[in-house]
């Protein structure tokens, strides 16, 4: 008999869901919310580091359970928040043991997820001396065999590569107690199901088996039903997806994060907000940000839990009055905020949950007013976008970062308004001694003296570099039917072109087809996972009964052939070639 546990939704990922007041709700920063879930000491001391103040729904809902040693299913997009609900409680298992055998192990689809994950057990898992070890195709395998002979706590890596640790010995599966299957659709999309499977049927004895997936397929209740014991399952819940009453205008910027602080200050210049709450992921990211935008001249005022009662007093204030022009915040200490000289919110990260942005920019817009709501979001997360776009239902514009041509122009504008708003004045003839000080002089010269002197002194500072612009690896993906192999003939094949590979096509022939069992996801999985290359990389596929073409950018071809005499799919060692006609 399963149990079935629907999540809370709040709305947002860190909110408790009460409805908003004129005041700020007080936070008590003294104890961490996290603790009420019986995590141990050093990992809520990690947590508190980290700045991580109060659970995501999905956290709130499987930790619990698995923490008592439970199956779950989990249903729940990217980006919800349950890395941590799967890392916190396999964290919890090494309880003073020796870093030998792995006691708790992580299946991904993508190399970059498998770093991604491993780099989240290491935050969390620090004070304890965590030994995680991520493995994946495209490292030489040998550091991978190093590492593991040094001991190890937890592994994350992708079904083929565990696989290979497996065959070799490597990989000893007698200390697993946990097994959590991490966006178990996208596996079986990419064709890893036997994988899987080979994998769980090779641990010698029971242990706690944890699926996690955006969507529920009939695979992955095939893959619970046989593997998973009474698994509790869990499902938050889509709320809300009415975003604002009012004219919201929204819009995203592509950004890498260390050229973020700059990005910011540039979109910010621009737009000139009368008033702009700027939400952050954690405690430290608000300090850092707070006093990066007060360098850039910004009246910034910092906002989080570890603030007391009357500091977050104080700040309220000075935004409320105007004192204070730029919010930096946390979700959290932000409960409950309600100030009417807001006109835009920035998602300094895209949020963890698809329903945190649609409670972050009701903020502005209200009662008919217009708002701008703006998001700074990494290539990586892509995925997280598209899911806040599904949800409310409408395209979230993709522009560029503004140039420095386009900074000084805006500067210039905002000059000219300003000169245009003071010749309206009623006291201009006071100044008349000066203008006559200045008699001999051109006209036009002291006209552009005196607005030099205030365009300085607005301190419009001009930055000296561009921001690369990234933009178009968050452009749409574009139909597919234009693709061709060499010498122009079009393929009509199982799966279409990537569409955002950037550049020439290039073909591989691979000796495995319909009758080897091969699928597009086969094919996909074995060239994502053996290189650098991602699943929207790869393209055209046509498959027939003894052969395989697989379209991935030309300049990767010889890279991508090599890497595939390395490795197997379907079992199966494959003849590979580049493919002419």
């Amino acid at each position: 008999m399963e149990q079935q546990h629907d999540g809370d939704d709040h709305g947002d990922d860190n909110d408790n869901g009460t409805t908003e007041h004129s005041e700020l709700a007080p936070v008590i920063p003294a104890e961490n919310a996290f603790a009420a879930l019986g995590l141990r000491p050093e990992l809520l001391q990690a947590l508190d580091d980290l700045g991580y103040e109060e659970p995501t729904p999905i956290q709130r809902e499987t930790i619990p359970y698995l923490m008592d040693g439970k199956d779950l299913l989990g249903q729940a997009a990217t980006g919800t928040g349950k890395t941590a609900a799967f890392a916190l409680p396999a964290l919890q298992l090494i309880d003073g043991r020796a870093a030998t055998k792995a006691i708790a192990m992580v299946l991904v689809p993508t190399r970059e997820l498998a770093m991604q994950v491993s780099e989240a057990f290491f935050r969390y898992g620090k004070t304890l001396g965590a030994k995680v070890v991520p493995v994946y195709g495209g490292q030489p395998i040998f550091r991978q065999l190093q590492a593991l002979d040094r001991g190890v706590h937890i592994v994350v890596g992708t079904p083929g590569r565990i696989i290979d640790h497996i065959g070799r010995g490597s990989l000893p599966l007698d200390a697993i107690k946990m097994v959590v299957l991490d966006e178990a659709d996208e596996m079986l999309d990419m064709g890893f199901a036997d994988d899987i499977e080979s994998i769980l049927e090779a641990i010698p004895h029971a242990h706690q088996t944890v699926l996690f997936s955006a969507t529920m397929p009939p695979r992955i209740n095939s893959i619970a039903k046989r593997y998973q014991t009474d698994p509790v399952k869990i499902n938050v819940v889509r709320g809300d997806t009415k975003a604002s009453n009012g004219k919201v205008r929204q819009c995203a910027y592509v950004v890498q994060r260390n050229h973020k602080p700059a990005a910011l200050g540039r979109i910010l210049d621009i737009e000139s907000p009368g008033g702009a709450l700027v939400f952050c992921r954690t405690r430290t990211e608000v300090d850092q940000l707070t006093e990066t935008m007060n360098a850039r001249g910004y009246r910034a005022e910092a906002l989080h839990g570890g603030m007391d009662q009357a500091q977050r007093d104080r700040v309220m204030s000075r935004l409320r009055d105007g004192t204070a022009e730029l919010l930096v915040a946390t979700d959290v200490a932000a409960r409950g905020l309600d100030v009417d000289t807001l006109t835009h919110v920035v998602n300094y990260d895209v949020p963890s949950a698809p329903e945190s942005y649609v409670h972050r920019i009701g903020r502005v817009g209200r009662a008919g007013r217009e708002g701008v709501a703006i998001t700074l979001a990494e290539p990586r997360e892509q995925r997280q976008l598209a899911n806040i776009e599904r949800l409310i239902k409408q395209k979230i514009a993709i522009e560029k970062v503004p140039s420095v041509a386009d900074l000084r122009a805006a500067q210039l504008d905002q000059t000219v308004a300003a000169v245009r708003e003071s010749l309206a004045a009623d006291d201009l003839d006071d100044f008349w001694p000066v203008l006559n000080a200045l008699a001999g002089e051109s006209p036009q010269r002291i006209a552009l003296a005196a607005i030099r002197l205030f365009h300085e002194m607005a301190g419009n500072i001009v930055d000296e570099l561009d921001i690369p612009d990234i933009s178009h690896r968050m452009e749409r993906r574009p139909d597919s039917g234009g693709a061709t192999r060499p010498g122009g003939k079009p393929i009509r094949g199982d799966r279409g072109a990537g569409g955002e590979k950037g550049g020439p096509t290039g073909f591989i022939h691979i000796a495995l087809g319909r009758a080897a069992g091969i699928r597009p996801g086969d094919l996909v999985g074995a060239i994502a996972n053996e290189t650098d290359l991602v699943g929207r990389e790869i393209g055209p596929i046509k498959i027939t009964e003894k052969f395989a073409i697989v379209g991935v950018p030309d300049r990767s071809v010889d890279r991508v052939i090599d890497a595939l005499k390395r490795t197997t799919i379907k079992g199966k060692k494959p003849a590979v070639r580049r493919y002419t006609d």
